[in-house]
């Protein structure tokens, strides 16, 4: 099964074979290789094992203090509270899965799965083949139509010709999609668990098992807790609210990213990885704080750029990535976060415009089909 480990799609074409980012002339020639050259000399490339063995075990032991503190708390409706940390915690753990994936922990494909499969699958019930399966798609071709699976066709749509295929109550949805958009990110923690046992019928057998076996041991251990400690009524709110803030914390992390930003044309002509991966993606500007919430993924260019590059080298990189693409011409996109929300929502709302215009139309031909109607309707003489 594919990983998004170390690699970044070939600047030569679209098509072209993955490459090692760290493998020196893997794109030689192109207008990213002296960039890529820079970072690698100033050893941005190299890896923070120290860094990410103190976070991973902040994050755990963060995670087993609120699991104390539910436990301790008892079978009271006040536990609801540790949701919201919980959900905190666990967006970590998504953000740690998810580097591992990259290869940003380890250069060992072995170590990177199992640290993977522990955070993913069994901590969050996330099975982590689908998610780097799907991953490593988006990084090769990000807002590619044709390529992309994280602008297919779905719940939502991410073009007017996708959006005129709607029918039914697909397209009411369309039309409405930029202010269900928040509310939809609340189902976003489930429908993860869902996609990723559907996935288990794709992988090899042996990968399956163990897969599987991680899964179903979070939902195990999850309802062994739940239920010993709370009544079934408490415990079903309990995981659906945690759920909930789960998928709306992620959705937040991730939506900035790429949403209302350039889409290539599958029928022009192909762009290097330079331009395919800046054009394409966004960055949140902000602080600590901003980094911690957005888990680095708000340096969205640097990390697109160089896949494998350790998320606390995003932020020394950035620059250096602003700098260059000044120099040569190209076009970076950096804002707020509340403005990156308000780009991405204008997207989604100009999307489904003409599906509203059409829905207008229609509904004021109906009004004045019923007006000509009872205009021709003879009135009773009294």
């Amino acid at each position: 099964m594919p990983q998004a480990t170390a690699t970044v799609a070939d600047p030569a074409g679209e098509d072209g074979p993955e490459r090692p980012a760290d493998v020196p002339g893997a794109v030689a020639g192109s207008d990213f290789a002296p960039l890529l050259r820079t970072v690698r000399e100033q050893g941005l490339l190299e890896r923070r094992t120290d860094r990410y063995v103190l976070g991973i075990a902040t994050n755990l032991a963060a995670l087993a203090a609120v699991i104390t503190g539910f436990v301790l708390l008892g079978d009271t409706w006040w536990s609801l509270l540790l949701t919201f940390p919980l959900a905190v915690f666990w967006t970590r753990t998504a953000f740690v899965a998810h580097d591992a994936g990259h290869a940003q922990i380890s250069g060992d494909r072995r170590t990177s799965r199992l640290i993977g499969l522990v955070h993913a699958n069994l901590l969050l019930g996330m099975n982590e083949s689908w998610w780097n399966d799907k991953h490593v798609r988006h990084h090769a071709n990000p807002n590619h139509i044709d390529k992309d699976p994280d602008v297919g066709v779905g719940a939502l749509v991410w073009t007017q010709k996708q959006a005129a295929q709607r029918e039914g109550f697909a397209r009411r949805l369309t039309r409405n999609q930029a202010r269900l958009f928040f509310p939809m990110l609340l189902l976003e923690g489930i429908a993860l668990k869902i996609y990723g046992f559907q996935f288990l019928r794709r992988q090899p057998l042996r990968e399956r098992a163990v897969s599987g076996l991680l899964l179903t041991a979070h939902f195990a251990l999850g309802a062994t807790l739940l239920l010993s400690t709370v009544s079934p009524g408490k415990a079903i709110v309990f995981a659906l609210v945690l759920h909930a803030l789960f998928g709306l914390h992620l959705g937040l992390a991730f939506a900035p990213n790429h949403k209302g930003m350039e889409m290539p044309d599958p029928d022009g002509e192909r762009w290097g990885h330079l331009q395919r991966q800046v054009l394409t993606s966004r960055n949140v500007r902000g602080g600590v704080v901003t980094d911690w919430f957005l888990g680095g993924l708000n340096y969205q260019i640097e990390h697109h750029l160089f896949p494998s590059m350790p998320r606390p080298n995003l932020r020394l990189a950035q620059p250096l990535v602003k700098a260059y693409c000044a120099g040569i011409g190209m076009p970076y996109a950096e804002t707020g976060l509340i403005e990156s929300y308000r780009q991405a929502l204008s997207h989604m709302h100009e999307v489904g415009e003409p599906l509203r215009r059409r829905g207008r139309r229609g509904t004021r031909g109906r009004a004045e089909a019923f007006t000509r109607q009872e205009r021709r309707r003879p009135r009773r003489r009294r």
